[in-house]
């Protein structure tokens, strides 16, 4: 057995991000990895596109998440899938966790 720590390690400042963090946690075979992101009150991490699928899984918090018009709630207990190359945002009034796995696929079962 490992421990493993996922501590905010840096700020996202890309794409017009404020109030982010991100750190890394584990990168499997292929372009995959998971990483933890934390925003704090009011933070954003700005509109990009998806490198691969991405599954942004919130585990503490609430906020919101965007791709293109389409602008839903989540909480502790969901997030959101994006698809390769889609246009994508997420952003909090009062703070938030998520668990992003990326890979070149993912399927929700």
């Amino acid at each position: 057995m490992k421990i493993v720590r996922f501590d905010p390690s840096r700020p996202i400042t890309q794409h017009g991000s404020t109030g982010a963090t991100v750190a890394g946690i584990a990168r499997m075979e292929g372009r995959a990895q998971v990483v933890c992101i934390r925003l704090e009150p009011g933070g954003v991490v700005g509109e990009h596109p998806a490198v691969g699928a991405q599954l942004f899984l919130v585990v503490a918090g609430s906020g919101w998440v965007r791709a293109g018009a389409h602008r839903r709630d989540v909480a502790a207990g969901s997030g959101a899938l994006w698809e390769p190359d889609e246009l994508h945002e997420s952003g909090t009034d009062d703070g938030m966790t998520a668990v992003v796995v990326e890979a070149e696929a993912i399927e929700l079962v």
